[in-house]
């Protein structure tokens, strides 16, 4: 019997959508982006994990985040 693979997410538990930027305070992924994220394919999940370290910067700058 095959053993399945954890999806990778970036998800930290700290799920607080930012009214402004609609982003997660947590991991800078949007709402659609959260709720499709088990149906992504991988490349799909690669592609959204490059656009998050931006986000989060984002957030910072806003003073969002600590």
């Amino acid at each position: 019997m095959p053993m399945h693979q954890p999806i990778k997410t970036p998800c930290i538990k700290v799920c607080v959508v930012d009214g402004q930027t609609g982003h997660c305070l947590g991991c800078g992924r949007n709402l659609g982006e959260i709720a499709r994220w088990a149906r992504f394919s991988e490349a799909e999940r690669d592609q959204v994990m490059t656009l998050l370290p931006a986000r989060v910067a984002e957030l910072k700058a806003l003073g969002k985040l600590g």
